[in-house]
């Protein structure tokens, strides 16, 4: 399109928009799943597989299963047989903890979400008193699980099922990420002393299986302690979960750090900030931006191995499972009990993975 402006003439060129074949779906498709020979054929048999597999799943699991029943024997259908949930499906979810007293554990789940939303999002209302909140909520979620204030008290061999994965999960979770900072600043530290200790603590407890690690917990740890002093069993377990997520943290991070070029750091003293100035307010969000994909993965791994707390008694949603497929009642259920526990575990790893990339994405977005 030409148009004259002050006898001069210039030159506009309309924007096209891109060929129909390399946008929206069809160019999804033809960028991901038929960009080659390979990628086509590789496609197509994937496609079939899932044509046999899917509806002999959906079979299996739905339409030719049965949810009802007192024992296994009740199931007279060639699929799966969901006839436990109806009588075990609390036990899964709350373990031992007494039925009348269930409400405070459904309320510390609720109360959750508040307390993390000021940390994973921004731009909430009120964002300042939730971050307070957050602060406040471990107090509150100890007194309404274990009891106080006017509180039936519940012992915490009582804890089990997926409340209990979830309690070892988050503490390790939260725990690990500022304790795994320190350790990765420690082991870069000019001072000797710190950086020696850092390293050794790094790597003895990345040489050891966490396994092992809970058993120090449960059997020499008390040895340890003062004679009139006590640990509780699900406390030793968080610190040694915590222990042993920050070592592999702090790797993660300390490949953040050494990411960031030296001029950052430069440009920090030149600035006249101190060391913890310019770790907090210009390496640290850089180096944790990098990070990010290596922490979730951590933060996952961390929760599948809240499992192994089977090994030292604790009845997690695994041995919740365990125990039943070995009750004469449910005996050969095992596959319909774990895919249960399955699908509890994909649900919130699969969460934690797509957060992940939102915040990649977002970080992204305003680094441009």
């Amino acid at each position: 399109m030409i148009v004259p402006v002050n006898n001069k003439v210039e030159h506009f060129k309309e924007a096209r928009l891109p060929p129909a074949a390399s946008a929206g779906v069809i160019g999804w498709l033809r960028q991901n799943l038929f960009s080659s020979v390979s990628n086509t054929i590789l496609t197509l048999v994937s496609v079939y597989l899932l044509s046999l597999a899917i509806p002999a799943i959906l079979d299996w699991a739905f339409l030719s299963s049965q949810v009802s029943g007192d024992t296994r024997f009740d199931c007279k259908v060639e699929g799966a047989c969901w006839a436990w949930l109806d009588q075990r499906f609390g036990q899964f979810l709350f373990g031992f903890y007494p039925e009348g007293e269930r409400w405070r554990v459904i309320l510390a789940f609720i109360l959750l979400f508040p307390a993390l939303i000021p940390w994973l999002t921004q731009a909430v209302p009120g964002q300042r008193y939730l971050r307070w909140f957050s602060v406040a909520y471990p107090v509150i979620a100890t007194i309404l699980l274990a009891g106080g204030l006017g509180l039936q008290e519940i012992p915490t061999d009582k804890f089990g099922g997926f409340m209990l994965n979830l309690i070892v999960g988050l503490s390790g979770i939260v725990l690990s990420l500022p304790v795994g900072i320190l350790l990765a600043l420690g082991r870069q530290s000019k001072l000797p002393l710190i950086r020696w200790l850092s390293i050794g603590f790094i790597e003895a407890i990345r040489g050891v299986p966490l396994i092992t690690l809970l058993f120090v917990s449960n059997i020499l740890l008390p040895i340890f302690l003062p004679p009139d002093m006590t640990l509780d069993s699900i406390v030793r377990v968080i610190i040694m979960v915590t222990a042993f997520a920050s070592a592999y943290m702090a790797e993660v991070i300390r490949g953040g750090l050494q990411a960031i070029p030296s001029g950052q750091y430069e440009a920090a003293h030149a600035m006249g900030l101190n060391y913890w100035k310019s770790m907090r307010l210009i390496v640290l969000p850089q180096a944790l931006r990098i990070s990010i994909p290596g922490i979730v993965n951590t933060f996952i791994g961390l929760f599948k191995d809240t499992t192994l707390v089977i090994v030292i008694g604790l009845f997690d949603i695994l041995g919740i499972a365990n125990a039943m497929v070995s009750n004469p009642d449910w005996l050969g259920l095992s596959t319909e009990t774990y895919v249960f526990v399955a699908v509890f575990f994909f649900a919130v790893c699969f969460s934690m993975s797509r957060y992940s990339m939102w915040l990649e994405r977002r970080l992204g977005n305003q680094r441009h």
